[in-house]
């Protein structure tokens, strides 16, 4: 037998007698220890005998001493695999005992103890249980949680409701947690890591951490990231979202079942006894949608590990979320700037779809007004008659430097000594101003296009679509032989589509100059 199939045959010993509601028998218990004892060998039935050398590794799993005082070495990976896989095993079906589910499907897909947590509240959100029903922390979880927070109290990072004792870690090391972690896993007894240099505890940590999926440290650090990359997602400096639509797709094949809404056409008047008109409604079928992956990688690194540098795991993290939404940001703009063409084979903003002014200009009371009358002038051939699109203006985008003649336009209730009327002042709380740095750099030099977009309830125009729904990145640790240091995957699956090219209405703008020139 491998070491898989007596791991698996453990695990049917166990599993017939939890379905059958009792405890293991004496016959099955002493043939689930006789096949620990022969994992514990190395997967060689019998190996583990009175006097046999290879006893001494026993010891590994607790982190005991060979003769010469050291940490004898695990001798293959499947071993180590071994051990690991039945720490994830224990923790698992003692968690799903004591809240009556079923651990087979989370053993059978390697779920880690977070996952299976999240699982357990899901659950119990999900049924009904009261909302005082929690997951029962343990020690090792709250001081855990602890040393979360107080590695982000020290990285300056913001932490609503510190946990208990969070202060007493704001000053320590990753050497200094990194020992704490092990000592609690056992290796404290036979070893005294915080005597040790920290190139010394990286080592030991790097040999359980590859292979040990519940080890403290890692998931210590897997924590902090998480909470640093969320606080970077939320202050990222971004303005896509206020002018776009939010979109679900829950695959990455092309979906091309979307379309231009046309009219429904007007409510025809029904005589006594007379029959309701059928309407066709004449909709426009959209370009596909599809989503794309974009993500990278950091690490923090066997040096990182030494000099202390815990930004690697604040700093690093922080500034990944906010890459993804700057990037989305980008991409939203390079639509506005570059002009593509769209589903229909024409660039998006032009004179075939209206929406383009002639000339350019800067913020003018007579260009906004144009900009206004062309995004409200759209209208749809319907049964051979037309109809008015109505389609109420929302949002300016303007680059740089135009936001302050926008604010004078829209707040100043007169336009003249005289005291004539400003007929814009009714839009300052209808029409939102967002101002983007990111369209002065898009265009390197010459006029900077501004825009006018209408509101979403009345009209489509472009659209970002996440995965099932999801627009904050993953980030996954990968543990890679061969490297030096513990990596971290970030990722994101997002798709921008062109829904509607009467969402939006271009200026071709002027160049935007400062009033003072920088030296």
């Amino acid at each position: 037998m491998t070491v898989q199939d007596m791991i698996a045959r453990q695990r049917q010993l166990a599993e017939t007698a939890r379905r059958e509601g009792r405890n293991l028998t004496e016959e099955e218990q002493t043939e689930f220890e006789n096949l620990q004892r022969d994992i514990d060998a190395g997967g060689q039935p019998g190996a583990l005998n009175e006097g046999n050398p290879n006893n001494r590794n026993r010891g590994i799993e607790s982190g005991s001493m060979n003769e010469q005082g050291n940490i004898p070495e695990i001798e293959s990976a499947e071993q180590r695999a071994a051990i690991a896989e039945r720490s994830r095993i224990r923790e698992i079906s003692g968690l799903c005992q004591r809240f009556g589910m079923d651990p087979e499907p989370y053993i059978s897909r390697g779920d880690t103890m977070e996952q299976v947590r999240a699982s357990v509240l899901e659950q119990l959100e999900r049924n009904g249980a009261p909302l005082s029903a929690r997951v029962t922390q343990d020690a090792g979880d709250k001081k855990r949680a602890a040393i979360v927070d107080g590695i982000l109290l020290r990285q300056g990072i913001a932490v609503d409701k510190p946990a208990p004792g969070a202060n007493d870690f704001r000053n320590a090391t990753l050497k200094m947690i990194a020992a704490n972690c092990l000592a609690d896993e056992g290796e404290g007894e036979q070893r005294n890591y915080y005597m040790e240099s920290p190139d010394e505890v990286y080592t030991a940590l790097m040999q359980r951490s590859y292979f040990n999926p519940t080890a403290a440290f890692p998931s210590i650090m897997d924590q902090v990231i998480r909470k640093a990359y969320v606080e970077g997602h939320k202050t990222a400096p971004v303005t896509f979202d206020q002018f776009t639509t939010r979109g679900v797709l829950t695959d990455f094949k092309k979906a091309d079942n979307y379309y231009v809404q046309g009219g429904f056409g007007e409510f025809l008047e029904v005589p006594e006894n007379g029959e309701l008109k059928h309407t066709l409604t004449q909709d426009e079928k959209l370009p596909q949608r599809q989503l794309k992956t974009y993500g990278r990688q950091f690490t923090m690194s066997r040096k990182a590990f030494i000099n202390d540098d815990m930004g690697v795991i604040t700093t690093m993290p922080n500034r990944a979320a906010k890459a993804a939404r700057t990037t989305i940001n980008t991409q939203v703009y390079r639509i506005l700037t570059e002009n593509p063409k769209i589903y229909d084979g024409k660039v998006l903003f032009g004179s075939d779809h209206k929406n383009l002014l002639a000339k350019g200009t800067g913020i003018t009371q007579d260009a906004v007004q144009s900009m206004i009358l062309a995004l409200g002038g759209h209208k749809k051939a319907i049964d051979g008659s037309e109809q008015a699109i109505i389609i109420r203006p929302a949002v300016m985008i303007v680059p740089l430097g135009y936001k302050f003649a926008m604010y004078t336009l829209f707040n100043s209730a007169t336009i003249s000594a005289s005291g004539d009327v400003n007929p814009l002042y009714q839009y300052r709380d209808t029409i939102r101003v967002v101002e983007d740095a990111t369209l002065n750099a898009q265009v390197k030099s010459g006029a900077i296009p501004w825009f006018l977009a209408g509101d979403t309830n009345d009209t489509d125009f472009i659209q970002v679509d996440y995965l099932n729904g999801q627009d904050i990145p993953t980030i996954r640790r990968m543990e890679a032989p061969g490297q030096l240091g513990f990596i971290w995957d970030v990722y994101l699956d997002w798709g921008i589509t062109v829904l509607d090219y009467r969402g939006a209405v271009k200026n071709p703008g002027a160049e935007v100059k400062s009033p003072i020139e920088l030296a």
